[in-house]
């Protein structure tokens, strides 16, 4: 591979390559200025508080506006706060979610890409409520996914939606499914769904990586999502049990860098706080490489890639997505870093 001449060291990352997006899981973080955001972005910070893990955090996040300027970096944004709530409410309405969505709609340009996470309703089994779980009555409900999130969603973000991923929580040992019944729930689900070439299923459960979930996916042209996230195995053991193959029917690639391995989301979430720094330690020493690697695989089979960064994965997504680029740059055509 060619050695590059963009400027990583800028956090310019939309020429890395033809065939590969680097991007981030949410932006409009204040501990980006400097590094995505101007300085002039200093004054309109908001404020708020977050309790998570017996903690208190105050964010301070940017307008929606301030996409526009993560758009000179990034080719491709993730948006997770469509998890939390669908775009329309029961009654056909528009939900705070929709209008926050058709916000970002009217700030993108004609080649900045956006990837939607399908609401938590849709392919939860559980849904937290009132400190508890409880049995979600929408569980691969088609019509919920198109009436109140899919068709909407379109109508907003169409021309620049790249994919949507359906994310399945970790589910405990005594509740998990057989994975051959599991098979054949997702078969029927995504056979009553509309037809889009942009479906993939992050699945946090590692029993659930089975042949027969595999190849229900893979029949129904739909891609598994690679999560280097707590309780999942390397991003390299995910793609060899996907048969290095989990592109979808459209030949592209959903990499999501989450939180380092064994690390609880609430304990990355204050290593990584307030996210304007690498944390010493924090970075899996494999998640980079392995990263890197399967990019090149998807570049050799012509596919198109998305790598979505959450700066929970080590601190900062604009570093890592610096430290990526470089390594990525830097492979040798057999997978090995030239070091020379």
């Amino acid at each position: 591979m060619a050695r590059s001449t963009f400027p990583f060291e800028g956090y310019q990352f939309r020429d890395i390559h033809p065939l590969v997006c680097i991007g981030t899981a949410s932006d409009r973080y204040a501990g980006w200025i400097g590094q995505i955001y101007p300085e002039a972005w200093r004054p309109k910070i908001t404020r708020r508080t977050r309790r998570l893990g017996g903690k208190r955090f105050v964010e301070e996040v940017l307008p929606v506006e301030s996409v526009r300027d993560y758009f000179q970096h990034f080719r491709t944004l993730e948006l997770d706060f469509t998890f939390y709530e669908p775009l329309l409410d029961a009654t056909g309405r528009p939900t705070r979610t929709y209008r926050t969505l058709e916000t970002y709609a009217g700030c993108l340009g004609s080649s900045d890409r956006l990837i939607l996470k399908v609401p938590q309703a849709v392919f939860a089994r559980k849904l937290h409520r009132a400190g508890g779980f409880v049995e979600n009555e929408a569980y691969l409900d088609s019509a919920f996914f198109t009436q109140r999130f899919y068709e909407p969603a379109l109508a907003l973000t169409g021309p620049w939606l790249a994919a949507l991923i359906f994310e399945q929580e970790y589910q405990r040992r005594n509740e998990r499914p057989e994975p051959a019944d599991h098979a054949e729930n997702l078969d029927a689900f995504f056979g009553s769904l509309p037809e889009d070439g942009r479906y993939h299923v992050e699945l946090r459960t590692p029993s659930l990586w089975h042949p027969a979930v595999l190849d229900v996916l893979e029949a129904r042209g739909v891609g598994q999502v690679l999560s280097h996230w707590t309780w999942l195995p390397s991003l390299e053991q995910q793609f060899n049990l996907s048969g290095r193959r989990c592109r979808n029917r459209e030949h592209t690639y959903v990499i999501r860098l989450m939180t380092p391995r064994r690390v609880r989301y609430e304990d990355a979430y204050a290593r990584a706080f307030p996210f304007d720094h690498l944390v010493d330690g924090m970075l899996d020493r494999r998640m980079i490489p392995d990263t890197a690697r399967i990019l090149q695989a998807a570049v050799a089979q012509e596919a198109r890639a998305y790598v979505v960064i959450n700066n929970r994965s080590g601190g900062n997504a604009p570093l890592i997505a610096q430290q990526l680029a470089l390594t990525f740059d830097r492979l040798s055509p057999d997978g090995e870093t030239d070091r020379n």
